[in-house]
């Protein structure tokens, strides 16, 4: 009897297309180049994130997608398989800040049925990718443009994800967001936050990490190493960033009778 075949995973067909769409006009080195540019802008001069410097030309929007989205849809998929943030399925994630939809999409890919999806973010080009994303992979959703405080999400069984967003808002909208996503946990939804595993660049941290486990949430560290495509792996190389090893810090807040 043949072996049953194991379904194909859809981040690498997703990837294959990626890169077509990105790389059409724009060569391996202009695609390194940029992304140096703008791992620096990350690293030593987080203000433009504010002002949309960090996404200002082709080659830093391809750099950021290629990179930065392939492997932040790889992050989130271990992460929420390790948390056991996948069943019961939900009837709807929300990804708040969502960049190019890549934390949103990779939570909702592992559950079935599968749901829908709502990505917020304030630029329109990240709107964009998101929703070519979207349709990439057969998925249901919107991709709305708004700010993560003004986003109101319907309570009840949901899926709330904010990946590497929280960190780049002013100090009183992320005071104001944390008792909201609490509420938001209360009213039956899974809250995710991910952010990177360095501690100075996220030194409101610890008041969250605290709110949340006093709420019966978790506070953890992660490190994986997934497969890779071989084009993701040598561009970090050649960018002089870490090309196989993914980390992030993460709080998870569920509802008392699903954790």
């Amino acid at each position: 009897m043949t072996a049953p075949t194991a379904p194909e995973d859809p981040f690498n067909a997703w990837f294959a297309a990626l890169e077509a769409r990105h790389r059409a006009s724009l060569s391996f080195q202009e695609v390194r180049r940029s992304l140096q540019a703008l791992s620096s802008v990350y690293v030593e001069r987080r203000s433009k994130l504010v002002d949309g410097g960090a996404l200002d030309g082709a080659g830093k929007r391809a750099a950021f997608a290629l990179y930065y989205g392939a492997r932040h849809f790889l992050l989130v998929r271990e992460v929420v398989r390790a948390l056991g943030a996948t069943k019961p399925t939900l009837p709807r994630v929300a990804d708040l800040g969502c960049g190019t939809g890549v934390a949103g999409v990779a939570w909702a890919l592992e559950m079935a049925p599968r749901p829908e999806i709502l990505s917020v973010d304030r630029s329109r080009w990240a709107l964009s990718e998101t929703r070519w994303t979207l349709a990439q992979l057969g998925l249901r959703g919107r991709a709305t443009p708004g700010d993560v405080l003004d986003t109101k999400v319907a309570p009840g069984a949901c899926g709330i994800v904010l990946a590497f967003s929280i960190n780049e808002l002013d100090d009183p909208v992320r005071d104001a967001l944390l008792p909201r996503l609490l509420d938001n946990a209360k009213a039956g939804a899974r809250v995710l936050i991910l952010e990177p595993l360095a501690k100075k660049a996220s030194p409101w941290w610890p008041a969250w990490a605290k709110a949340f486990k006093s709420a019966g949430g978790r506070d953890d560290e992660w490190k994986f190493r997934p497969q890779m495509p071989e084009t993701l792996e040598l561009l970090g190389k050649a960018a002089g960033l870490e090309s196989r090893e993914l980390t992030a810090r993460t709080l998870y807040l569920a509802p008392a009778a699903k954790r």
